[in-house]
């Protein structure tokens, strides 16, 4: 089943084409890797399927459903993008899984906050560990853990493994592939060379445009 199509999507900034005509689909729980050159318009593109970004021309659709017919908040419920630098906010570890909760206007679930934790090779007491004493590995994994405790339909992963040293760059791949098993849509931009060799479906973005 199609979960996402994007159809002739173009972006540009004064001018400029940053995105041109660019059409794919993706089906439901697909894993589907972006890679190509710095510059070449992978986050710009990720950016645009979040809703963080507008097409200039072009559609897309989310379970043949357009995206401008959603309400952004609702939207980004769904299709979820997880930033290639984790960004957090409030001061403690709680302050940041507490939110997914609040804007759902639901009561925290702290054994599922913590299910995810112990997942992330994380323990329970980290929901009281202030975000300025966490390393850039432990940030990455709380930021990505957020973005799991109401799994989205479409998870976008924009170089979420740059930067981590090999133990935390295998909690993430143990994470995403827990996503896999759940039959969870993925769509991830990466340069890693081994996450290209064990790529499902690889995308190339270059200069804008899009090869298969």
């Amino acid at each position: 089943m199609t979960i996402l199509e994007v159809k002739r999507v173009s972006y540009a900034v004064e001018n400029k084409k940053i995105i041109e005509n660019v059409s794919f689909t993706v089906e439901k729980g697909e894993h589907i890797t972006l890679t190509g050159p710095s510059g070449g318009g992978k986050s710009t593109l990720l950016k645009l399927v979040a809703s963080l970004l507008t097409p200039t021309s072009g559609d897309i659709c989310l379970e043949g459903n357009a995206q401008s017919t959603f309400l952004p908040n609702d939207y980004r419920q769904e299709v979820s993008y997880c930033f290639q630098q984790p960004v957090l906010f409030g001061r403690t570890v709680y302050d940041n899984l507490l939110f997914p909760f609040t804007i759902r206007k639901k009561e925290f679930d702290k054994q599922k906050a913590c299910d995810w934790l112990e997942q992330a090779a994380l323990p329970a007491i980290f929901l009281e560990k202030e975000i300025t004493g966490l390393s850039g590995g432990e940030k990455q994994r709380i930021a990505f853990i957020r973005n799991l405790l109401f799994l989205p339909k479409i998870l976008l992963l924009d170089e979420v493994t740059v930067g981590l040293d090999a133990k935390n760059k295998e909690v993430i791949h143990q994470l995403i592939h827990t996503l896999k098993e759940k039959d969870r849509t993925i769509i991830q931009i990466t340069h890693d060379t081994e996450e290209i060799k064990q790529a499902q479906r690889l995308l190339t973005m270059e200069g804008g445009k899009l090869s298969e």
